[in-house]
């Protein structure tokens, strides 16, 4: 039939149908495609009634990747229509059996794939893409050694990045030709990719230690250079590095992990909204963390922040934090913490006269063995239930996956102390909840102040409609991805995290009885724009803006790539 036309084979270029008759007779397409000529809506209409045909979630993630490598005007067009529906299909949790299955669903490469055998090619792999220093504004980059809740999956982890790239564009205007998904393939622990033989990574396991580290400095060194206003996402490391990473290059260059700063300034933002219920302040919050993982530590960290902006010194709003894990509370003498735990593990000699306490087994790293969290005292430790009953909290987090943790005796003890409980349970997915929130509010007669990770559906109690909030990062990490683009950041600072907080909160309408926490999804859009803006007002504030706009509003909304189709190339490539 003959080759197909390049601007048929460039997803940025291509329309399709859209084509003009004038078009068509410019560009070599005469033939090539049916006479009529179909506008973006018409095509987007198309393209949502295939994708409704699909029998399933991960057939209709695999209908919109071919979509995307085929037109992604169209792509973002339908994302952005029905961006509420299509997250969980483009993103968590459907991402996450696409990635399972990549090695045998491969079709065509997206993005730029640096294994570990050969670091030589490091540089040239960006080079020969050919795009100058100012034209990429964001790369993601994962090692998939710790991919959502399924664990190591080497070079298919590049599917994380594609897809959360795709969340950044279709709900904050990132312009997708100015974006690069990565994947470090450094290897994989995971045995069953190790013995198939259509496993596309390098087939070793995981390189660690020197080598490991040597080969992400020369990254961040290579891209830093190649495209020095680019911001530098990392996605799903293991919770060691992912932390490690981010205080040894954090102030060297424009990182962002979204795993710590974009979990815990989703999380500050439900408890900012819950604080304007109850009437109270941060500095005067006392909060345990379930789970003292990545995710349960990135918490404590911007709730320490939020104390420390609200009057109290560092070592206090520390003291303020009580992280718990299968171990049981964090203690300065136990073995095998990590070093990013220490910070908040407490004295031995503070829990002597404390009553009662054991904990479940367990490793202190958010580990995801199921297991109940109440108990007697014991020798291994001072479990969930003591420490809320010796320390009455009044918020509540839970990043443990262990199923049922929040247990009635344990909320019930907290309500008797407190009048409003905030309480979130926010592992994921649904059956590793620590509790859901129709529990949490019978429980607690309506009381409790709650949020989820996953999707929940409104509870009624005593008349009373409770919608339920769900803390989804995506309501932070595109809007601030957003505002360091249009701000031209040196770095993110945590007043931009902060920021970027409080406009998420902002964002919730209403306020009265049963009032979710946090904005619902539909509203994406809006709300990354809301939170852009603060980021970039908290970056010019902070002194680390290189562009301070004069109408940041209009400057956020000029920099919002839209889904429409522009000029047409005049000539091959």
């Amino acid at each position: 039939m003959g080759r197909l036309p390049w601007v048929m084979s460039d997803p940025l270029a291509n329309r399709g149908t859209a084509f003009t008759a004038a078009e068509r007779d410019r560009l070599g397409l005469v033939g090539r495609l049916p006479d009529a000529v179909l506008t973006l809506d018409e095509q987007a209409r198309r393209a949502y009634e295939q994708l409704r045909r699909q029998p399933g979630d991960l057939a209709a993630y695999i209908n919109l990747e071919q979509l995307h490598d085929r037109n992604e005007v169209l792509y973002y067009r339908l994302l952005t229509d029905h961006l509420k529906e299509l997250l969980p299909i483009v993103y968590d949790p459907t991402v996450g059996e696409a990635i399972k299955t990549y090695s045998h669903e491969y079709r065509r490469p997206r993005g730029v794939f640096l294994s570990t055998d050969r670091p030589q090619d490091l540089r040239r792999s960006f080079e020969e893409l050919d795009l100058g220093p100012d034209a990429v504004d964001l790369l993601v980059v994962t090692d998939a050694e710790q991919i959502l809740g399924i664990g190591d999956w080497g070079v298919h982890g590049i599917q994380i990045s594609v897809g959360k790239l795709a969340v950044y564009t279709a709900a904050a205007g990132i312009d997708p030709a100015r974006c690069l998904p990565v994947v470090l393939d450094v290897g994989t622990d995971n045995e069953t990719l190790l013995n198939d033989p259509l496993y596309l990574g390098v087939r070793h396991s995981r390189t660690r230690g020197a080598r490991y580290d040597a080969f992400v400095a020369a990254y961040l060194d290579t891209v830093s250079s190649l495209y020095p206003n680019a911001l530098l996402h990392f996605e799903d490391f293991g919770a060691g590095n992912a932390r490690r990473f981010l205080e040894q290059y954090g102030e060297r260059y424009r990182m962002f992990n979204d795993d710590m700063q974009g979990t815990g300034a989703i999380t500050l933002a439900a408890v900012r909204t819950a604080l304007d219920v109850t009437g109270s302040h941060f500095r005067d919050q006392r909060v345990v963390v379930f789970g003292a993982g990545t995710a349960g530590v990135g918490f404590a960290d911007q709730l320490r922040e939020a104390m420390i902006r609200d009057g109290l010194d560092a070592d206090e709003a520390t003291r303020r934090v009580w992280l718990v894990d299968r171990p049981g509370l964090l203690l300065d003498d136990m073995d095998g913490l990590r070093d990013y735990q220490r910070a908040y593990a407490r004295p031995a000699d503070e829990i002597a006269d404390w009553s009662g306490g054991g904990a479940t087994d367990g490793p202190a790293d958010g580990g995801t063995a199921e297991g109940p969290a109440g108990g007697e005292a014991s020798p291994e430790g001072v479990d969930l239930l003591t420490t809320v009953r010796n320390v009455r909290p009044t918020v509540l987090i839970g990043t443990s996956t262990v199923r049922g943790a929040f247990t009635r005796e344990i909320v019930e003890e907290m309500a008797e102390h407190v009048e409003r409980p905030v309480v979130f349970p926010l592992s994921n997915p649904t059956e590793k909840m620590e509790a859901t929130p129709a529990d949490l509010l019978r429980w607690t007669g309506g009381k409790a102040l709650t949020t989820a990770g996953v999707p929940v559906d409104p509870v009624e109690i005593d008349g009373v409609r409770h919608v339920i909030g769900q803390a989804n990062n995506a309501l932070v990490y595109p809007g601030v991805g957003l505002g360091v683009v249009v701000s031209r950041a040196e770095r993110l600072t945590p007043g931009m995290l902060l920021a970027a907080a409080d406009a998420v909160a902002g964002q919730v309408a209403g306020g009265g009885p049963g009032a979710p926490l946090l904005p619902q999804v539909e509203n994406l859009r809006a709300c990354s724009a809301a939170v852009a803006v603060a980021v970039v007002r908290a970056a010019v504030a902070d002194g680390v803006a290189r562009v301070a706009p004069g109408d940041v509003v209009q400057a956020v909304q000029d920099a919002m790539w839209q889904p429409v189709y522009g000029e047409t190339p005049r000539s091959s490539c």
